[in-house]
């Protein structure tokens, strides 16, 4: 278990020199030790940085969709396929979500269906 950041700094380097070396180039025992590091880090990024609470809003959830892609608002309207002001008027309450826009929602950003619809 890793319990420092300089522990954990420690280990995302070494995690690095792994996924330079190349997946193709690592032998099984490199490719063990890769999945212990990452499962490490994993576990010390969990209880160090915890997520904030899961969204209570349709709105809040489309964002950390954009949080976790590291979307802008424009990439986010390009990969949904709606203009920059509609989603605007969308994420300001404005305007209320089609059905259209809730499968893209759906199909494009992986929010579960029945989070949707209870928060439409």
């Amino acid at each position: 278990m890793l319990t420092t950041e300089k522990q954990y700094q420690d280990t995302l380097d070494q995690i690095e020199t792994f996924l330079q070396k190349g997946s193709a180039q690592l032998n099984a025992d490199e490719k063990l030790t890769l999945r212990r590091l990452s499962v490490l880090a994993e576990g010390y990024e969990q209880r160090t940085y915890p997520m904030p609470m899961p969204a209570q809003s349709l709105v809040g959830m489309i964002q950390i969709k954009m949080f976790e892609r590291r979307l802008k608002q424009k990439e986010l309207a390009t990969l949904l396929d709606i203009s920059e002001t509609t989603l605007s008027e969308i994420l300001s309450g404005k305007r209320r979500i089609s059905l259209d826009f809730a499968k893209k929602l759906y199909q494009k950003l992986d929010i579960p269906a029945d989070f949707i619809l209870q928060s439409a």
